[in-house]
C-alpha cells in the first residue's frame, strides 16, 4: 500500500460523499445532500486527503484559526484501509497544516472513541454543544 497524503481544498462533494459512505461516517453526516457537503468542504480551512493509487481512501476536514485551535470535524477512512495508519497520518498532516500554536480538537464517533487514546490524544471532559436546527 502506497498511500499519498496531500492538502486538497478543492475535493469534490461527490468524492467526499463516497469516502463518508466507505468509512460509515455517512451515518452521522448529510451524505444525501451534495450541496450541503459542498458547503462543508468550501468553508473548511484544512482538507487533507489520503489516496491509494489515486483512489480516495481517507479525508480529514477541519475548521481552524491557525493561531489557537483547530477542530477536526470529519476524519473518514475507508473500512478496508482502517488499522493501517491512515487515520493517524491524516491527523498528523492536519496538525502540521494547523501549525504548532493550534490545539487540535475532535468529537469522536461512538464506535471510534477507543481509537483516539491509542494514538496519544487526550480526552476533554467538559465539552458542550447546541444541536443543529436543520
Amino acid at each position: 500500500m502506497d498511500v499519498a497524503y496531500r492538502s486538497e481544498p478543492n475535493l469534490s462533494a461527490a468524492e467526499f460523499r463516497d469516502i463518508l459512505v466507505a468509512s460509515t461516517l455517512s451515518e452521522r453526516r448529510p451524505a444525501g445532500d451534495l450541496a450541503r457537503l459542498d458547503l462543508m468542504l468550501r468553508n473548511a480551512d484544512i482538507v487533507i486527503t489520503a489516496r491509494d493509487q489515486g483512489r480516495l481512501v481517507g479525508v480529514a476536514r477541519s475548521i481552524c484559526d491557525f493561531a489557537y485551535c483547530c477542530y477536526l470535524s470529519d476524519l473518514a477512512v475507508a473500512v478496508e484501509q482502517q488499522r493501517r495508519g491512515v487515520g493517524r497520518k491524516l491527523i498528523e498532516m492536519t496538525r502540521i497544516a494547523a501549525g504548532p500554536q493550534a490545539s487540535l480538537y475532535l468529537i469522536a464517533a461512538p464506535a471510534a472513541a477507543a481509537y483516539y487514546p491509542h494514538i496519544g490524544m487526550t480526552p476533554v471532559a467538559s465539552g458542550w454543544s447546541i444541536p443543529r436546527s436543520a
